[in-house]
């Protein structure tokens, strides 16, 4: 189905003026666009079976690496499948079925798997490879719009990726069906991701570099001040705290006679206190820290103890160890110009 546009003259453009479709019609067709991609997708998921299941199961059996091609914008879809896969622990590589017809078979062993990717599940290109991997016994995951189509007939699994159109006003272009491939290959490996009991820490090793890898990779313990952070005991007066505080950028653990944290004064404390009470220097400590303050341990991922200071407006954190003892403070001012968020 063809979609028209409502149009305005463009002046200064011949006797006539230039029809352009308006600012109007332009923001209803984007929003189509996007609906009926959202739709397709959402029709995968209504029409997902055990076959998904058993795909996800093949490719986690499997000793050797996932081959995922395709062609033209299929192939631009398997080439991110393929990333996906290799930076969720799945060994996988883009193979042009052109090019392995002409010297890349190599890449190709018998304990591999297949994933195609096609609309039609009729590409000719794809024909002589599907040929080599059978012979090979390499099983075959095929993507295709097609359940009666030659892919669909020579696969092992054949996961529905039918659209009712494409999103293209003139149902041409590759539009809904990539997109619905795309998430299907998604859901692929995000489940298999979850089958293989992969973690945030297996994923820090695949991405150590840039904000990404900071974020996953830097602990408490790597930016915490440790050697010779103050600690102000329970039983002392808010004079012992003034130095401290000063020091130590506003923040002072309070601790019992074994070391333990059991509170918090801040600068905000202490100019609350001074105030409203002019002997302010006298005061029991006891009487002016936060008790039972949010603590953190030095093993913790440095992103998340950010997640939780800029919650609860925190401008720093005491460490602690098993036994709740104080091993030092995070600061929030380090976390943030260390890069993790």
């Amino acid at each position: 189905m063809r979609h028209e546009a409502a149009t305005e003259r463009s002046p200064g453009a011949g006797p006539e003026g230039e029809r352009r479709p308006t600012s109007e019609a332009l923001l209803s067709e984007g929003r189509r666009v996007l609906h009926s991609e959202a739709g397709a997708v959402a029709a995968l998921a209504d029409r997902l079976s055990h076959d998904f299941i058993e795909a996800v199961e093949l490719l986690h059996r499997t000793r050797g690496r996932i081959i995922v091609t395709g062609v033209g914008k299929s192939g631009i879809v398997a080439r991110k499948v393929a990333a996906t896969l290799t930076s969720t622990g799945t060994p996988a590589t883009f193979l042009h079925p052109v090019d392995g017809l002409h010297g890349d078979l190599g890449i190709v062993s018998r304990e591999d798997v297949g994933i195609f990717i096609s609309k039609s599940g009729a590409t000719s290109e794809l024909a002589g490879l599907m040929e080599y991997l059978a012979r090979l016994g390499v099983p075959v995951i095929a993507l295709t719009g097609r359940l009666d189509s030659p892919l669909a007939r020579h696969a092992r699994v054949v996961l529905d990726c039918a659209v009712s159109q494409e999103a293209c006003p003139l149902d041409l272009a590759p539009t809904s069906s990539t997109t619905a491939a795309l998430a299907m290959g998604d859901a692929l490996a995000m489940v298999l991701l979850q089958r293989k009991g992969f973690r945030s820490e297996d994923f820090a090793r695949f991405h150590p570099g840039g904000a990404l890898g900071r974020k996953l990779t830097l602990r408490v313990h790597d930016l915490m001040v440790g050697e010779g952070y103050p600690e102000v005991h329970r039983d002392a007066c808010m004079r012992d705290c003034i130095v401290p505080l000063a020091h130590m950028r506003g923040t002072v653990p309070i601790t019992d006679s074994e070391g333990r944290v059991v509170g918090v004064v801040t600068a905000g404390d202490l100019t609350r206190l001074m105030e409203r009470n002019e002997e302010f220097l006298d005061v029991p400590v006891e009487e002016v820290m936060t008790k039972a303050p949010r603590v953190t341990s030095a093993g913790q991922l440095a992103g998340a103890v950010v997640r939780v200071m800029e919650e609860h407006g925190i401008m720093a954190l005491p460490v602690v160890d098993e036994g709740e003892r104080l091993m030092g403070v995070v600061h929030l001012h380090d976390l943030l110009r260390s890069g993790v968020v």
